[in-house]
């Protein structure tokens, strides 16, 4: 699996991503806190199953999203759009998540909700601190 350091340099450094989901016509989105596991280029993020996105990503796993870097320069901006496929984590991989999630977000400690993990299928960044409008591109599985 090709690992692109731009998208995974931004991948650490950035918080909280937009969840997109959807269930049957249904569509939602949600803000979720995240720690990125650069192993298996995944993202981590905790969310309970009675919310509205808890529900549609527990009937459909293909999710898609945005992280960006909040910066109002238009010539500093940053982001990336993903593609994946989300499920609920258990057994070994689900105690070194949560250890890693709890030591980025202490206070996450005190919610009784499931860690999941969205395994990102495909990138597409846009950074204009490289040159205005440059996207870089990463798929799991080149085609």
């Amino acid at each position: 699996m090709y690992k692109c350091s731009y998208i995974i340099d931004f991948l650490k450094k950035q918080y909280i991503l937009s969840l997109c989901c959807v269930n049957n016509d249904n569509l939602w989105c949600a803000n979720c806190f995240y720690k990125f596991n650069e192993k298996n280029m995944s993202l981590w993020l905790m969310t309970k199953l009675d919310t509205k996105h808890g529900l549609y990503i527990s009937q459909n796993s293909n999710v898609s999203g945005t992280i960006n870097n909040h910066e109002k320069n238009i010539f500093l901006i940053k982001g990336i759009q993903y593609k994946g496929f989300i499920s609920i984590l258990s057994g070994m991989t689900k105690k070194k998540a949560l250890f890693d999630y709890y030591k980025r977000y202490p206070i996450s400690r005190i919610f009784n909700s499931p860690i999941w993990s969205i395994r990102l299928d495909e990138i597409k960044m846009t950074d204009n601190t490289i040159s205005f409008g440059r996207k870089i591109l990463w798929y799991r599985n080149k085609i």
